[in-house]
C-alpha cells in the first residue's frame, strides 16, 4: 500500500497564541486564569487543525519575539521598533504553551537567533521542492509571498485561505510579485519604509505594467519616466532595502528532518 503524499502542517505559534490569548485578557480573568484559558483553548485549537489538515508531519515555530535579534535588525536597526511588545504574563508563560503543543503531539522549534517567519518559509519550501505539501496557519499577509501549488496559507481566526485569489483581490497582482509590492509600499506594521509618495494603488499600476522591481529600476532611468517612476528613481535605496527586508528567507540550517516531526509521532516507522 502506498504512502501518502507529505503534508506538512507548520503553526505560526506566537501568532495563534497572541490572538487567542487577547480574547480571554478581554474577560475580566486574572492573569493567571487568562493564561489557563488560553492553554485550555490552544489545546482545542490545536486538535481541531489537526483533524481539519490530516498532516502527515506538523510543527509549532516559535521566536523570542522581540528578543531575537535577527539580520534584517542588523541591517535596519529601526526595525519593528513600533512593534506592541508581548504582555509579560504571556512571555513568562509561554513554556507552558509550548507544552500544550507537545500534548497534541505537535513539536515545537525556537530560535533565538532566527524570526520565525523565516524559519516557517525555510520549512514550507523545503517540502515544496520534494513536490510534499505545506498548510501554514497563520493570519500573517507576509507569508503569502510563499504561495504555489504546493504551499498554502490558512488564516484560522477569519476562517479563510489567503491564496492566490485573495491576493488578487487585496493587492492587485500575484504572490509572486508581493515581495516587490511592499518595497514599494513598505509595511507600517514592521516599520519598513518603501518609496515615499508610491501608496498601493500606484504600486499596483507599476507592477502590472512592468512585472517586477527590477524592470521598474530599469524603466526609471528612461526619459520619459513618469512621476511615480522618478520618486522610484530618487528613492531606488530605500526600495531595495525594504525588498531584502519583506523577502522571507528560505535556506535557513534546522538541524533536523521531516522524519523528526511526524505527526503522529511514530517513532519506529520511516516516514
Amino acid at each position: 500500500m502506498s504512502q501518502p503524499r507529505p503534508h506538512l502542517l507548520i503553526i505560526d505559534a506566537l501568532n495563534l497564541i497572541r490572538r487567542l490569548h487577547a480574547v480571554q485578557a478581554q474577560q475580566g480573568l486574572t492573569p493567571v486564569q487568562a493564561l489557563l484559558a488560553t492553554r485550555a483553548n490552544l489545546i482545542n485549537t490545536c486538535k481541531k487543525l489537526l483533524a481539519a489538515s490530516e498532516p502527515t508531519h506538523a510543527i509549532a515555530v516559535f521566536d523570542g519575539e522581540s528578543d531575537v535579534q535577527s539580520w534584517r535588525k542588523g541591517i535596519y536597526p529601526a526595525y519593528k521598533e513600533r512593534r506592541t511588545p508581548m504582555p509579560a504574563e504571556l512571555k513568562e508563560g509561554l513554556s507552558e504553551l509550548q507544552d500544550a503543543f507537545w500534548e497534541c503531539g505537535v513539536d515545537a522549534l525556537l530560535s533565538e537567533t532566527d524570526e520565525a517567519d523565516d524559519l516557517v518559509a525555510t520549512l514550507a519550501c523545503g517540502v515544496a521542492q520534494h513536490e510534499a505539501r505545506a498548510t501554514i496557519i497563520s493570519t500573517d499577509k507576509g507569508f503569502c509571498q510563499l504561495i504555489c501549488p504546493q504551499i498554502q496559507v490558512r488564516d484560522h481566526f477569519n476562517k479563510r485561505w489567503l491564496d492566490a485569489a485573495f491576493v488578487q483581490q487585496q493587492y492587485g497582482v500575484a504572490p509572486a510579485q508581493l515581495v516587490d509590492f511592499w518595497a514599494l509600499t513598505g509595511i507600517g506594521g514592521s516599520n519598513i519604509k518603501g518609496v515615499p509618495g508610491i501608496g498601493p494603488k500606484t504600486a499596483t499600476q507599476l507592477l502590472q505594467q512592468h512585472g517586477d522591481l527590477a524592470s521598474l529600476l530599469i524603466a526609471c532611468e528612461q526619459e520619459d519616466a513618469g512621476k511615480a517612476l522618478l520618486k522610484l528613481r530618487q528613492h531606488k535605496d530605500e526600495a531595495l532595502l525594504a525588498q531584502r527586508l519583506v523577502r522571507l528567507q528560505r535556506d535557513i540550517p534546522l538541524g533536523f528532518n521531516l522524519k523528526d516531526i511526524r505527526y503522529p509521532p511514530q517513532p519506529d516507522t520511516i516516514p
